[in-house]
């Protein structure tokens, strides 16, 4: 944001030297209404002229999209510009608050004008109610979303028409939900004549800020940490850095009490995160499908600024196009030190491209390409395609009290093919900080066992299933945790096949580590997008072993506790076995490392 309405600027496409915001070409500077501007950001992005991601392309052609579908009388929306005007005026006549614009008052930027108006322009056609209740914006740090949540903030409580207003910032942390707070209540404070035209009052001081209360009906807008309570109706709820919460409870609390209101929004504004269990990345699948028009959900907004899958991270364009308020808010200095310090600093570049490119990253130095495992997904997969065939399986029995992982391997076209089965106890799956596991459990993707530690037992009835089903080879699994269970396995007349022990160790794990990469790389590997390898696979760190040899070798690892690996680990046992029975037909899958 800055200090005056603009067209939108144009940016050179990845290709081209760096662009910065000295140099940059503009559109035509002309005066414009907010709808003319929202209109002329969706035509130079999608036309190219401005670079931006796949996914804000997406956001703009639904736009286009919809429009086109307003006018038939099968579509329920329409897009109305003075609402879009409506809400930019109010925007525009806030004014910063802290740095060098300080006092004056805030200019949007297209793209925020195109958030603002697609959020606020869009409404039902037989009551002109909002269309978008749930709002989605993932944007990199520095280019302004608190400051556009706390507009956001104070429009549903000043002038959305809602009498009773409640709106509330909430967050893991007092910190953090002051992050949208705080400017929100200094807009207040800092200009008297917002403060009396809409007759608020000011809870609390500028160190320590309270609600900001409307007491002629008993407005508020209010921080929270945690939840609100029980008896609070949000007209607006808005949720900071979302990837930092570890369960929904927070969202769901305000989305469940708006029952009674009759056009509420849910805004959420944050950043990508470093694990890809918690609730805001699988809410970022969905936007994402909704954006390529595989899932339908009409009252979604959202709109995600990143950097490509295909994009060259170590390529400066890269982070211009991520930045919407690249030389605005975030200054050209900045993010080329942020990029040199990742192209220098190993343990500092998943940081840095989570932050500033919006990249999920889900370990430091993460052993698979994920865009590469993406790739080898076949959803129609189904294990009954395999009956009778030759199979092999890996066992990662961990703990009693954590995940236990039992995949299965067939030879398939040019290649194999993995599926999983997942043991947890109903005590760990029903902990607050795992309600992944919780979805997992829900979508039948893991099998609960009762009582605070995993039954075992319910492994062997499977294994012995599996027995009748397929010609179980052999069963690779690690003696650490299994050498008690096994025993046991070897005494049943059905178990016909090998079991063969598998340290965890560079010497057995290195080979087909690599195999297994081959394979994927090559996509010669198949699974069926199950999400819960798909989660542990992305945890999977690769450690060099010490041997000073001249080939390098490698075993799987990870870096949090939490950061379940067990899934990878019994599959590269299991392949490893297949592997042996059956050589590669091309042994450059083998790669060199």
């Amino acid at each position: 944001m800055t200090t005056a309405a603009k067209t939108p600027r144009a940016k050179k496409a990845p290709s081209t030297p760096p662009v910065s915001s000295a140099t940059s070409t503009k559109l035509a500077e002309v005066p414009v209404t907010f709808s003319a501007t929202l209109a002329a950001y969706v035509a130079a992005v999608t036309s190219g002229q401005i670079a931006a991601c796949k996914w804000v392309r997406l956001a703009c052609k639904r736009h286009l999209r919809d429009l086109e579908r307003a006018k038939t009388d099968s579509f329920p929306y329409r897009f109305e510009p003075s609402l879009v005007e409506r809400v930019c005026k109010f925007a525009t006549n806030m004014r910063h608050t802290k740095g060098k614009w300080s006092g004056q008052k805030i200019t949007l930027e297209p793209w925020q004008v195109f958030i603002l108006g697609c959020i606020f322009g869009w409404v039902k056609k037989k009551d002109g109610m909002r269309r978008f209740r749930e709002v989605l914006a993932v944007i990199p740090r520095k280019n302004g979303k608190s400051l556009l949540a706390a507009i956001i903030g104070h429009y549903m409580l000043n002038a959305d028409g809602e009498m009773g207003a409640e709106v509330y910032s909430g967050a893991t942390s007092l910190d953090q939900a002051m992050e949208v707070f705080r400017p929100a209540w200094l807009m207040v404070d800092n200009d008297p004549a917002f403060k009396r035209h809409f007759g608020l009052d000011l809870g609390g001081t500028s160190k320590n800020p309270g609600p900001i209360y409307r007491l002629s009906d008993g407005s508020r807008f209010a921080p929270v940490i945690g939840k609100p309570g029980d008896g609070a109706s949000p007209s607006c709820g808005i949720v900071d850095e979302y990837h930092e919460h570890k369960s929904p409870d927070l969202r769901d609390t305000l989305v469940t009490g708006m029952g009674a209101r009759a056009q509420p929004l849910l805004l959420t504004v944050t950043t990508a995160g470093v694990d890809i269990s918690v609730p805001c990345y699988a809410d970022q699948k969905d936007l994402e499908k909704v954006l390529e028009g595989t899932l339908e959900k009409e009252t979604l907004f959202g709109i995600i600024f990143s950097s490509d899958e295909e994009d060259d991270w170590t390529d400066f364009n890269c982070w211009v196009k991520a930045n919407p308020n690249f030389g605005i808010s975030i200054f050209e200095d900045f993010l080329r030190d942020r990029h040199q310090e990742a192209m220098t600093t190993p343990a500092r570049k998943n940081v840095l491209l989570t932050k500033h490119l919006n990249q999920w990253q889900n370990a430091g130095c993460a052993w698979m390409d994920m865009i590469k495992w993406a790739g080898c997904e076949d959803k129609s997969l189904d294990i009954s395609q395999f009956a009778g065939q030759d199979c092999w399986l890996g066992m990662d029995l961990a703990n009693r009290i954590d995940i236990a992982a039992l995949r299965i391997i067939f030879r398939h076209k040019e290649g194999f093919a993995g599926f999983g089965f997942y043991y947890l106890p109903e005590d760990t799956i029903q902990r607050k900080e795992n309600s992944h596991y919780q979805g997992w459990l829900a979508q039948d993707w893991i099998t609960q066992t009762d009582g605070a530690v995993t039954d075992f037992g319910r492994i062997k009835q499977d294994i012995k299933t599996l027995c009748e089903k397929f010609n179980v080879r052999e069963l690779a699994y690690d003696p650490k945790e299994a050498n008690y269970f096994v025993l046991d396995l070897q005494g049943e007349p059905w178990a016909m096949f090998d079991c063969v022990e598998m340290n965890q160790g560079p010497a057995l794990m290195s080979e087909p580590m690599k195999a297994y990469e081959g394979h994927v790389y090559a996509k010669t590997y198949t699974h069926n997008g199950d999400p819960v390898q798909t989660w542990m696979m992305s945890n999977v760190v690769k450690k060099q072993g010490r041997g000073g040899g001249p080939i390098k070798t490698y075993y799987p690892t990870k870096e949090r506790n939490e950061a379940k690996i067990d899934g990878p680990v019994a599959e590269i046992m299991a392949l490893s076995r297949a592997i042996v029975a059956q050589p590669l037909a091309n042994p450059e899958l083998f790669l060199d490392w």
